[in-house]
């Protein structure tokens, strides 16, 4: 068995919810439709049979993928303290060149959104962050080149962050 990957409570509940929606709602109305195009007679030219079965293939690829992913994936609370820097925590940050200021949140790598600042904890500035402290120096060396920033503060949700 593969070990874990973890992922916040929320996103667990998100890809759940994903596999009972096509298991319960699309995968059905698919199938009716299928029945319903096969029942019409020939097969081979006829269009909603045709995207039917294709569609249904990918939602069974699909519902396989995510059944195995959830067994692999352990879901995880928000950490409450915020001495240091754990898988959840918000973290803001400031890069020593520029001086500017970035909000980060360490998640799992289903969540991640760069625009959001919402960060794989695998991600090499994930990596770099967790453990570290307010005052912290951190050095990351990303695809981009090598970044400097300093850990300015750390929160266990986005708005707890001090301005």
């Amino acid at each position: 068995m593969s070990r874990k990957h973890y992922i916040s409570v929320e996103g667990f509940k998100t890809l759940s919810d994903e596999l009972n929606h096509l298991l319960t709602v699309e995968r059905p109305q698919v199938v009716n439709t299928v029945a319903a195009a096969a029942a019409e007679g020939d097969r081979s030219e006829n269009a909603e049979y045709i995207y039917g079965k294709k569609r249904l293939r990918q939602i069974d690829k699909r519902m396989t993928w995510l059944r195995d992913h959830l067994e692999r994936l352990e879901a995880v609370e928000p950490p409450k303290a915020t001495d240091k820097v754990r898988f959840l925590s918000w973290v803001r940050v400031e890069d020593a060149d520029s001086g500017d200021t970035r909000d980060f949140r360490i998640v799992g790598a289903d969540e991640t959104d760069a625009k959001g600042g919402w960060i794989s904890w695998r991600s090499p500035v994930g990596r770099a962050l967790l453990g570290r402290a307010v005052d912290d120096d951190v050095t990351v060396d990303t695809p981009g080149g090598r970044r400097e920033y300093v850990v300015l503060d750390i929160a266990a949700r986005q708005d707890a962050l001090a301005g």
